[in-house]
């Protein structure tokens, strides 16, 4: 028995080991069964929270470890690395389109990054903000879809669903959601475009926060509160049942806008994590 658990022991060790050199930022992933992903941890603290990252079209994940705010602000930082799609001339992405093709099950991919991060990096799996920016964004809006409880909250940049959209009432669970866009947004407007090189299309904005209302049971179609005193322009639902709804417009084109960070975790810091 004593040999046993000293067998265990060592394994263990080995395992924490092996993944210690992927946790620095470098341009070494830490790997799973169904891919590869970069981590960056705060120091000094325990259990940290997480802000799990998914790159744009031809991205990867270490380009999410420049996200200095979340670090500074004690989060560990998650970017996982998308797969080359083949005959694409984008680079990497995720099989994010529920009617085309899927490389790999990005949900499950999602779920092993998770769970791989806190038995080796000790991250808290229970406090963590799924983002993505563009096509990111768009496969982070069908995990909060179709995965409700894969993330505590989800904060999709310049992307959403695509069309043919999903059914209103098609989303498996109330979410904690904060869509940011940009109302100059050429590459994926808010009410979207074909895109005739891949013969598919790019989905409604205002038809997802409609198909978010209704997921979450909000009384109201139109917006509880408004801010617009900032850099960014804040419509809140309130009234809903259960979740967290917010839609936010910058003046600015297809990018993730310069201070995005900071609002973010600051909305992500301030949701009621006992409902919903």
């Amino acid at each position: 028995m004593r040999r046993a658990t000293t067998l265990a022991a060592a394994a263990l060790l080995m395992s924490t080991q092996a993944h210690a050199g992927c946790a620095d930022g470098t341009d070494t992933p830490c790997t799973t069964s169904l891919g590869e992903y970069h981590i960056m941890l705060p120091d000094g603290v325990t259990a940290p929270p997480v802000l799990l990252f998914l790159h744009g079209a031809g991205g990867n994940g270490k380009q999410a470890m420049r996200m200095s705010t979340a670090l500074s602000r004690g989060y560990a930082v998650i970017g996982p690395n998308g797969l080359q799609r083949p005959n694409s001339r984008f680079g990497p992405g995720w099989s994010f389109h529920p009617a085309r093709p899927k490389q790999r099950d990005e949900i499950a991919f999602m779920r092993e990054i998770l769970d791989d991060a806190a038995r080796n990096h000790g991250i808290d799996r229970d406090r963590v903000l799924l983002a993505g920016f563009s096509i990111g964004g768009s496969m982070v809006s069908y995990m909060a879809c179709d995965a409700p409880d894969l993330a505590t909250a989800y904060a999709p940049v310049a992307g959403s669903f695509w069309r043919p959209h999903p059914e209103i009432d098609a989303c498996k669970g109330p979410v904690r959601l904060l869509h940011t866009h940009g109302w100059k947004d050429k590459t994926v407007p808010l009410e979207g475009r074909p895109l005739s090189v891949a013969d598919i299309e790019q989905g409604d904005v205002f038809y997802a926060m409609q198909v978010w209302r209704e997921t979450n049971g909000c009384r109201g179609r139109r917006a509880d509160s408004f801010d617009t005193s900032g850099d960014f322009w804040h419509r809140k639902w309130e009234s809903c049942e259960t979740g967290a709804l917010e839609f936010i417009l910058h003046p600015g084109a297809h990018g993730i806008p310069k201070g995005w960070s900071e609002t973010a975790l600051d909305w992500f810091e301030g949701l009621d994590l006992s409902s919903g």
